[in-house]
């Protein structure tokens, strides 16, 4: 599929390779392995998924070099997205700071080079909104990379309408990611899906399963590891836990009718819209179920009936804590 209008060809399901590395403050959605992450990404390519996406902020660096591994002596097969923003000091410690200042952008798109062992980024997007600092600012220094070869296209993450034009005006942005799923439909709430059809621009949805919750895997708060992090957002609180299984069990209940996963329901759903999801998995047995989901046909009644179950509007819970909702634009 073309994903914007400047050229970019991807496969229609991509793979978000964060939890494939942990974080300092330990892994986000469990524990590591990285001969098994190593695999998934081999066995993507070999089904046709080749688009990875990534950022310096994993690990910090760490996601950037596992792919570098992953990837070596095939470099021109993938097609690689990274991410900038969250700054990350020279003693590649996160300060929980955005910047989008001119020189940041030089310093971080160097790092992310040498950390994926390649010459050019396929797509680079600024991660948060730098609010300190003009978008124009920004995505100036990131056309300059295109210039220079460094970087292929142009991409934001968790922006505003209002962002995404005034960006554009600069140079033309390729991609938008923000998280997107039958959970999460704020991006269509606030015009922004419309925005981006206007400009010809391209939707990538990260956590295409509600971070979890449309795998119909999670039952209860045990159904978690210890270490991860999504104990302490809203959506897994027991304001709406749930209230969200009960969600997920209406689509489990189509999704077998159909005689697939509630997961490839989910998936199938996405990519019915002409959106891009990037389902994050670490395990090839997932990675197999999330591309087979690619061969699942929607009516528009089944479009209706699963977006009646979730309507517009539904209250599902934050996905970020306070801090987190506070950086997105």
């Amino acid at each position: 599929m073309n994903l914007g209008s400047e050229g970019l060809v991807v496969p229609i399901i991509g793979l978000g390779c964060m939890g494939m590395t942990g974080f300092e403050e330990g892994n986000m959605y469990g524990e590591a392995d990285e001969q098994e992450a190593i695999a998934t990404i081999h066995r993507s390519l070999e089904l046709g998924g080749n688009f990875l996406d990534t950022a310096d902020l994993y690990g910090p660096f760490k996601n950037e070099q596992l792919i570098a591994k992953a990837i070596h002596g095939n470099r021109n097969k993938y097609i690689i997205a990274t991410k900038f923003g969250w700054e990350i000091d020279d003693n590649n410690k996160v300060t929980w700071a955005i910047n989008g200042k001119k020189e940041y952008v030089k310093k971080a798109v160097e790092r992310s080079l040498k950390n994926l062992n390649t010459d050019y980024i396929d797509l680079y997007y600024m991660h948060r909104l730098d609010k300190t600092t003009p978008i124009e600012e920004t995505v100036a220094a990131m056309s300059e990379l295109v210039k220079e070869g460094k970087v292929g296209y142009l991409g934001l993450s968790e922006v505003s309408s209002e962002t995404v034009k005034r960006a554009h005006a600069v140079h033309p942005v390729t991609a938008v990611q923000s998280e997107y799923s039958l959970f999460e439909r704020t991006t269509e709430e606030r015009g922004i899906l419309n925005t981006l059809k206007e400009l010809g621009i391209g939707f990538v949805a990260y956590s295409p399963l509600g971070r979890g919750f449309l795998s119909g895997q999670i039952r209860t708060i045990d159904d978690l590891p210890e270490n991860d992090f999504r104990r302490a957002i809203p959506r897994f609180q027991e304001a709406h836990f749930y209230k969200n299984i009960e969600l997920v069990k209406a689509i489990e209940a189509m999704a077998g009718e159909k005689n697939v996963t509630s997961s490839q329901l989910a998936l199938a759903w996405i990519m019915n819209k002409g959106i891009l999801p990037i389902p994050g998995t670490k395990r090839r047995k997932y990675l197999e179920q999330n591309i087979a989901a690619t061969q699942i046909e929607l009516t528009e009644a089944d479009m209706s009936r699963l977006e009646s179950i979730v309507p517009l509007g539904t209250d599902t819970g934050d996905p970020y804590d306070e801090f987190s909702m506070g950086l997105i634009d």
